[in-house]
């Protein structure tokens, strides 16, 4: 069973959490009925996600034999045959477009908009498995959509109206972690060659400087986010505050980035740091006093 699991890459369904963003800062988060949409959503986003991961791994299989950690990955180490990785990936497929249909009897709406991100996550994916990822810059803006389209399917299958600087914070913040797996790579590649042809285009100090400059965008996005008439009107004023909380995770996500160089990806980062850990519970539990008792 852990061979299927690390197939479908389950630890990585943390980045599907996204969805229920638009439901979070909505302040329905106790709404039953849009509390069950968002779980379908995160469900049926999992699986679409896994389908993209096997199939990446299908197609890279050989230069994955050759990479000193992605060797041990179930296709590459050869723990799973490529017909069964195929027959789980077509699985995968049906039991979406299931979904998909038993979500629309079950809440007896549409769901086309939500339909529709999930097939451009797919076609997208499908661009960057065979093309793009070779491609510098545009293969990292393609990871970062990645997310935005996860925050938009939240909302279109939630019918709740994503703020413009929500989806742009989303979008730079995805951008951090697309840029800081990057360096990661390079750093290794330092060591045990280059294992990928987009690293070309890239150099430490280009990461550098993509890293700073992107988590500083994306603390301004947030801030103008919390100082929006939109989300004043909605909350406390005092949720501007929750920067703090902010601040300090990117500034300690840059300590271990730039200062220890750890170059494992950035979610088992935040997997194993504490103080990450810990600032992101403070953060929730003080947006979540914000919305319920802000009175």
């Amino acid at each position: 069973m852990k061979k299927y699991l690390k197939l479908l890459r389950v630890e990585q369904w943390v980045k599907n959490l996204f969805v229920f963003v638009p439901l979070f800062f909505s302040g329905n988060i106790t709404n039953i009925d849009l509390l069950s949409k968002s779980i379908f959503a995160f469900i049926i986003f999992s699986f679409a996600a896994s389908v993209v991961y096997i199939l990446n791994d299908y197609n890279d299989i050989e230069a994955d034999r050759k990479h000193p950690e992605k060797r041990r990955r179930p296709l590459a180490s050869g723990i799973i045959s490529k017909s069964k990785a195929l027959g789980i990936l077509a699985a995968l497929i049906i039991i979406d477009i299931v979904l998909v249909v038993v979500a629309q009897l079950y809440f007896h709406e549409p769901l086309w908009k939500f339909s529709a991100i999930i097939a451009c996550y797919f076609v997208m994916n499908l661009a960057y498995t065979f093309r793009l990822k070779h491609v510098p810059i545009i293969d990292i803006f393609i990871i970062a959509l990645g997310f935005v389209f996860r925050v938009l399917a939240g909302g279109y299958i939630t019918e709740i109206n994503i703020s413009k600087w929500a989806t742009l914070l989303t979008f730079v913040l995805a951008l951090v972690l697309a840029i800081g797996k990057r360096r990661g790579e390079l750093i290794n590649a330092q060591v045990s060659g280059k294992t990928r042809r987009a690293l070309d285009g890239y150099n430490v100090q280009f990461a550098d400087i993509a890293l700073s400059i992107s988590v500083t965008l994306a603390i301004v996005c947030y801030l103008m986010f919390t100082l929006s008439p939109e989300v004043q009107g909605r909350f406390h004023q005092r949720v501007f505050y929750t920067v703090i909380f902010v601040v300090f995770a990117f500034l300690r996500y840059l300590q271990q980035t730039l200062v220890y160089n750890r170059t494992e990806s950035p979610t088992k980062i935040v997997y194993r740091d504490r103080y990450i850990q810990i600032t992101l519970v403070l953060w929730v539990a003080a947006f979540l006093i914000q919305i319920y008792f802000k009175k």
